[in-house]
């Protein structure tokens, strides 16, 4: 037999700490998908302005990033477009 389940075997395991794991989680997830729920909302609201939502979007993505990384990108961005006559 494996070594690796004789401690399964002969320790009892923790019950209600693992239910405590699973349930933190669980309600983690619950926050997550309130969360979810509540950003489509937002996108909703701003589309229903007059907002391009795929552009908010792109701007909430850049805006996450390292401004080094992302002048680096579009440097190479421009010296491509460049290359190609655009």
């Amino acid at each position: 037999m494996p070594a690796h389940l004789s401690v399964v075997e002969t320790d009892p395991l923790p019950g209600d700490e693992i239910r405590a794991f699973i349930e933190r989680y669980e309600a983690l997830e619950a926050q997550k998908k309130d969360l979810q729920d509540e950003m489509k909302e937002v996108m909703a609201e701003a589309k229903g302005r007059g907002y391009d939502t795929r552009v908010l979007r792109k701007i909430i993505a850049i805006r996450k990033r390292d401004k080094d990384d992302l002048a680096e990108e579009e440097a190479i961005l421009d010296l491509y477009k460049q290359a190609l006559g655009m």
